[in-house]
């Protein structure tokens, strides 16, 4: 009988981070010229990375499919209010207005996850469901349903978002 290799489990202790958030997001293809948006951003989500915003924890980057192209990042982040403040500023709320006006033969979701509990997603432009659209009912992102903020916190304040409803209608 062969030695028994030994697992060095490892877990991790979050009492530090009691607001942490969880984002996954991705970005998909949908046809050949779609990939000069990809290729464009790339650089342009690094810089923004690079430069530290407050309350990102970690940031990485992920692949999801070679073909079609699919790519993707997970990103920690402290807290809600620091993610929704980065997503109001500068380089991301550029780029979150330009794809809604334009998504350049791309789509884009996200998937947010907060460790006090609750889910929300958005799914843009997608060719085929994909994550939790993939097995719940999908819904009109509009109204109570419009921002990240009201999705996964019902009833709370909702901060201004970078690209407004009627702005989309």
């Amino acid at each position: 009988m062969p030695a028994r290799t030994r697992i060095n489990r490892t877990t991790v202790d979050l009492s530090a981070f009691p607001d942490l958030i969880a984002v996954y997001l991705g970005m998909k293809v949908l046809s050949l010229r779609g990939l000069a948006r990809i290729a464009r951003l790339g650089p342009e989500i690094q810089a923004s990375v690079d430069a530290k915003p407050d309350g990102l924890l970690l940031h990485e980057g992920m692949l999801f499919s070679l073909l079609p192209l699919h790519v993707g990042m997970r990103q920690y982040w402290r807290d809600l209010d620091s993610l929704e403040r980065w997503t109001r500023e500068g380089l991301h709320k550029g780029w979150w207005t330009g794809f809604l006006r334009d998504p350049g033969h791309t789509a884009f979701w996200h998937e947010t996850y907060r460790i006090k509990g609750g889910f929300e997603a958005i799914y843009d432009n997608l060719d085929s469901p994909i994550g939790m659209l993939a097995f719940a009912p999908a819904r009109a992102a509009k109204g109570p349903m419009f921002s990240a903020r009201a999705r996964l916190d019902p009833g709370a304040a909702t901060p201004a978002a970078p690209v407004s409803e009627q702005e989309l209608d």
